[in-house]
C-alpha cells in the first residue's frame, strides 16, 4: 500500500493562510453589506407606511430622516437645477432632474422629479418642462451617499454647469447662493407637482450580488486550501 507525506513548505504555508484569510475576511464584508441592505429595506418599508410630515427648518439628526415621507409647499427654481447625468431606466441612458424647491419659510430643498431620456446628441442637454407657481410636493427623502470617486471640476461662479455626475451634497452646497437642507426629496410616483419617470430604486435591489460574491470568496478560500494540500501531499519513495 502506498504511503504519503505532507511536509509543505514554510512560504507556501504563509502564503496559503493569507490567501485564505483575505477571502474568508471579502465574504464576511459581503455579508455584511447584504445585512445591511436588509436592515436599510425593511426601515423604507416601515417608513412607507406612515403618514407624510413637514420638514422643520434645522435638522439636528440627519440619519434619523432617512426614507420618511414628508410634504412640502414651494415654487421650483430652475437657475440652479442639476442633471445627474449616467443613469439609466429600461436600458435607456438618461438623466435624473433634480431642481431646488423653495419653501414658503424661504429655505430651499432639492426635490429629484424623475427620470428623462438623453438626446441622441450627449453634448447638449434635453429640455426639462418645469411649472410655475406654488407646488405641493409630496416624496420620500434621499440621503445621497458621499463615497463616491469624481474628477468633477470645481463649480465656477460665473456659470453655473447643469450637468452632474454624482449628487455631491457638500460640493451643491457651496456652489449656490442660498442655504439648501442636506437632502433631497423623491418625488412621488403619484404626484403632479413637475415629475417625470420615477421608479425609484429599492435598497433591497442588489442584496443577492452581495450574497452571491460572498459565496464567491468563501469558494476561492476552500479551492485555496484544497490546492495546497493536494500540492503538498506527495507518495513517499520509503
Amino acid at each position: 500500500m502506498p504511503k504519503y507525506r505532507f511536509r509543505p513548505g514554510l512560504i507556501p504555508t504563509l502564503a496559503m493562510l493569507l490567501a485564505v484569510a483575505l477571502c474568508i475576511r471579502l465574504g464576511l464584508w459581503q455579508q455584511h453589506k447584504a445585512e445591511a441592505k436588509r436592515a436599510l429595506q425593511s426601515q423604507f418599508d416601515q417608513r412607507l407606511r406612515e403618514a407624510p410630515v413637514a420638514l422643520p427648518e434645522k435638522i439636528a439628526d440627519l440619519e434619523a430622516w432617512r426614507y420618511r415621507r414628508v410634504k412640502v409647499r414651494g415654487s421650483y427654481d430652475t437657475h440652479y437645477q442639476i442633471l445627474l447625468d449616467n443613469q439609466v431606466e429600461q436600458e435607456i441612458a438618461g438623466y435624473q432632474v433634480i431642481t431646488p424647491l423653495q419653501l414658503d419659510n424661504g429655505r430651499r430643498v432639492l426635490v429629484n422629479r424623475g427620470w428623462v431620456p438623453a438626446p441622441a446628441d450627449h453634448r447638449s442637454v434635453p429640455p426639462v418642462v418645469t411649472p410655475n407657481g406654488a407646488q405641493e410636493v409630496e416624496g420620500t427623502v434621499w440621503l445621497p451617499s458621499d463615497k463616491f470617486f469624481a474628477l468633477e471640476p470645481k463649480q465656477a461662479s460665473a456659470q453655473w454647469q447643469p450637468v452632474w455626475q454624482n449628487m455631491d451634497m457638500k460640493r451643491y452646497a457651496q456652489s449656490v447662493p442660498f442655504d439648501v437642507l442636506p437632502l433631497v426629496i423623491r418625488l412621488d410616483a403619484a404626484s403632479n407637482a413637475g415629475g417625470f419617470a420615477r421608479d425609484w430604486p429599492r435598497p433591497v435591489e442588489r442584496i443577492e450580488m452581495h450574497v452571491g460574491y460572498s459565496y464567491q470568496w468563501f469558494g476561492f478560500a476552500l479551492a485555496f486550501m484544497v490546492i495546497y494540500l493536494v500540492v503538498n501531499i506527495r507518495k513517499s519513495n520509503d
